[in-house]
């Protein structure tokens, strides 16, 4: 089983190479070129949302995106260190004002539409998705099957 790991800082300029590394490593675990595009939008959702999300919590801590090939397939996890509903929030965001992240005020309805609007394009993206959150932060798990090679004698 192969990994990538890549873990970048939370701005809105380092989602396009988060794509970018995406597709490249899943074109090389034999995901079929056809889903690659696929995978460039669903990687750029929800890199963006994590981007979003530590953006309005002010939490300075990277976003994390893992690549693995598996025996039959390829997944991809991207990470938030934002605490789920209900969590004690992480050492780095106690005293942070609720709602002001590093843009400023933000609506929180607006902040829950657009993150609701993002899963349901990752959602219509990709087949197999899952969604966790809990107090150490959030992860979107999606995966795609890879194609099997046929050795033509």
């Amino acid at each position: 089983m192969a990994t990538v790991e890549l873990r970048f800082s939370a701005q809105p300029e380092h989602v396009r190479t988060a794509r970018l590394v995406a597709a490249a490593v899943a074109r090389r675990a034999g995901v079929d070129e056809a889903v690659l595009d696929e995978v460039r939008l669903a990687v750029g959702e929800a890199c963006s949302r994590a981007v979003g999300l530590h953006r309005s919590h002010g939490i300075t801590a990277p976003v994390s995106v893992v690549l693995t090939e598996e025996e039959k397939s390829f997944s991809i996890e991207v990470g938030d260190e934002v605490p789920g509903p209900g969590a004690e929030p992480a050492p780095a965001t106690r005293g942070a004002t609720p709602g002001v992240g590093l843009d400023g005020p933000d609506s929180e309805a607006d902040a829950d539409g657009e993150d609701e609007m993002g899963l349901a394009v990752i959602s219509g993206l990709v087949d197999d998705v899952e969604v966790r959150s809990g107090a150490n932060g959030g992860v979107i798990r999606m995966s795609w099957p890879k194609t099997s090679v046929t050795v033509l004698p």
